[in-house]
């Protein structure tokens, strides 16, 4: 039987909860990340490179002007500008602290208070959540377990960390069933975490707002009353778009981002039962790894042992006991049932997955392909199917065991669910923890940027323009960028004005062939193919060339106005005469990098100054002491350059540094 929540239970368990949340925060990332001035985890990055993104977006943003609407920084996407929304900044936090910055240090991170607080957050709602369900407080405490050490929770903390606010979930769902329960609208809270979503992630947003159409569509149907729902529902979307436009998310166009189309990040059917996460990381000591398609990865969804296995038997117990009511549940909860299964179907999407398969590739429209794009990542929409999971797991136990005579069981089945799940989830749990130790130095990932040019450029440009696609290190060059007090148009954000980044490249690439170069800006290629096209007209103005790391996995390739007589170090390889002739890295139905597929015999190079210089009278190229015969020449093609050769399989040029012989 459901238990009625007093004033101060509801304090008590939103504390306790909390307490618990805070908990596991501190056990799993310990207290380095609460050190505001340890950006450490945010540059070297924590699991991925995400986090980079986050602290570079802040780091752009505390630089700007003051401005309304907040959140926008002018650094980014130059000179435009862009939301620090779309670099996933945490828009709410970056505008608080930015009208904090003039009392704060030099080096400022707050992204380990987020996710303190959020942690928090889910613990507090999720006592809240499982007292609904269940008297006392160490029931509803040995079920907020399973929420605050969610698999779900923990792929993104820290990672992803906006997307660490899983609370928004759990609390929209507690208002769900305490206001369901009382068969009343929704109140001020349900209203305030609407509007709250946007301003921490626009991702929570369908996610709470169906949640909230489920209960004002029961509520309206069950009192035969559709105003003020209907109100209710056009104030809270007035307010939410109010604050989407005061925090920056509808500054400039959004275009541009990732390649990925709706259905590549799609849920794959074994979700609930894959513990693979993100990196091959390994969720269960017990349950083998399932395989995936494509991006189902970012749909990771895995319950745990735990719930896997109390989920169905605590179902079957009530089946029994004839205390599943289900013709009850759907009439009493239609509307809930009804947005959990169009969320599900959003996350599976249009492209439809299981294993290794795709069992479905349903083709869409254009433009509504277009419109599901807005929420591209759809698998990330069934996390409310998935706590509503987790929750029955607790509740069908809770229920399963509620004779008067063993009131002693609930909490003991319950202790040893949380032990299960716990053990099954231990091996994520221990390397979250063991990434965030090792992300205490910038180690994890190195920057790329060593080179002695870094060091010139910095104290010489004001702005890094990049010229074509998304640079090597792009995030890295973002950090470097900000420390640096410079602007960049590198689209490194998940959403950028792809029309008008476009336009600005071309314009830019008009004007080097006109050989006008602004001297404070620092021009960057990311294709050699497309730099060669352009590096004469810029040569005796400009230092022109090859920047690699280290590793030689990263290169730039650069027009570095006024430091012509720049001497580089063994990274640096100078545009001239004696400049490597390399294939174009070219790829299509035909060519694969710069190999035409069909007989491997035909290659291709950029058409510039340089390339036929060293190719319009050679009769042969060599690579590694072999040569190879030019049996024929081919410009007729605008902007390329082919040369049959007299080779087996072209491909064995891929990356090599060419001679050629006249």
């Amino acid at each position: 039987m459901a238990s009625k929540l007093s004033s101060n239970r509801k304090i008590l368990l939103f504390f306790a909860g909390g307490l618990l949340g805070v908990l596991a925060f501190l056990l799993i990332y310990g207290i380095s990340p609460l050190d505001f001035t340890n950006d450490a985890f945010c540059r070297g990055g924590y699991i991925e490179k995400d986090i980079q993104q986050h602290y570079a977006g802040w780091l752009f943003y505390r630089q700007s002007d003051l401005s309304f609407p907040f959140c926008v920084t002018q650094n980014l996407n130059y000179p435009d500008g862009l939301s620090v929304a779309y670099t996933d900044s945490i828009p709410l936090f970056a505008a608080f602290f930015r009208l904090l910055s003039p009392i704060l240090p030099d080096t400022f991170q707050y992204f380990g208070l987020f996710t303190l607080l959020c942690f928090f957050l889910q613990g507090a709602f999720g006592a809240l959540l499982t007292g609904l369900f269940a008297r006392g407080f160490l029931v509803p405490l040995l079920g907020d377990i399973l929420f605050v050490t969610s698999p779900v929770l923990l792929e993104r903390a820290f990672r992803h960390t906006a997307l660490g606010a899983q609370f928004f979930i759990l609390a929209t769902l507690y208002y769900y069933f305490d206001r369901r329960r009382q068969n009343r609208m929704p109140g001020a809270g349900l209203f305030l975490l609407n509007v709250a979503a946007i301003t921490i992630h626009p991702y929570f947003l369908p996610m709470t707002y169906a949640v909230t159409l489920a209960l004002l569509a029961e509520y309206a149907v069950t009192k035969r009353k559709f105003t003020m729902p209907a109100l209710y529902l056009i104030a809270d979307l007035a307010a939410t778009l109010a604050a989407g436009w005061a925090f920056g998310l509808f500054h400039g166009s959004a275009s541009g981002g990732s390649d990925a189309l709706y259905g590549y990040f799609g849920l794959n059917l074994n979700a609930l039962w894959n513990p693979v996460g993100v990196s091959g990381v390994q969720w269960s000591r017990l349950l083998p790894a399932q395989n995936q398609v494509g991006g189902n990865y970012d749909a990771f969804a895995y319950l745990g042992l735990g719930v896997l296995i109390v989920l169905p038997v605590a179902a079957f117990v009530l089946a029994l006991q004839r205390k599943l009511k289900v013709k009850a549940l759907l009439r009493n909860h239609w509307m809930l049932v009804i947005v959990c299964a169009l969320l599900s179907i959003f996350a599976v999407s249009n492209v439809v997955t299981a294993n290794g398969a795709t069992l479905l590739n349903l083709p869409l429209p254009a433009q509504l392909l277009s419109l599901c794009s807005i929420f591209r990542s759809s698998g990330r929409l069934f996390w409310p199917v998935y706590y509503l999971l987790m929750l029955a797991g607790f509740v069908f136990t809770v229920r399963a065991l509620s004779e008067k005579r063993q009131y002693y069981l609930p909490p003991i089945i319950l202790a040893v669910l949380c032990a299960v799940q716990l053990w099954d989830i231990s091996p994520g749990i221990l390397q979250r923890r063991n990434a965030m130790q090792q992300a205490q130095t910038q180690d994890a990932f190195p920057t790329s940027l060593v080179s002695s040019f870094w060091q010139e450029a910095q104290i010489r440009y004001d702005h890094i323009f990049s010229l074509n696609g998304l640079q090597d290190d792009a995030l890295h060059l973002a950090l470097y960028a900000a420390d640096n007090g410079m602007t960049t148009n590198d689209p490194f954000a998940a959403r950028y004005d792809a029309s008008a980044l476009e336009a600005s490249r071309q314009s830019a690439l008009e004007r080097i062939l006109c050989g006008e170069l602004d001297t404070d800006t620092l021009y960057l290629f990311h294709d050699e193919t497309e730099f060669l096209k352009y590096a004469d007209a810029a040569a005796e103005i400009a230092w022109c060339g090859e920047v690699s790391s280290p590793d030689d996995t990263a290169h730039w390739y650069v027009i570095a106005p006024g430091m012509q007589d720049f001497v580089g170090d063994e990274f640096c390889t100078p545009y001239g005469e004696n400049y490597p002739l390399r294939l174009a890295d070219y790829t299509d139905q035909l060519w694969n990098r710069g190999v035409l597929g069909s007989d491997k015999k035909t290659v291709c190079f950029a058409d510039s100054a340089f390339t036929r210089s060293r190719l319009e009278n050679a009769s042969a190229i060599c690579a590694d002491g072999q040569v190879y015969e030019i049996l024929k020449f081919d410009d007729s093609d605008p902007g390329w350059l082919m040369l049959t050769l007299d080779i087996d399989d072209a491909t064995v040029l891929w990356d090599k540094e060419l001679e050629t012989i006249s």
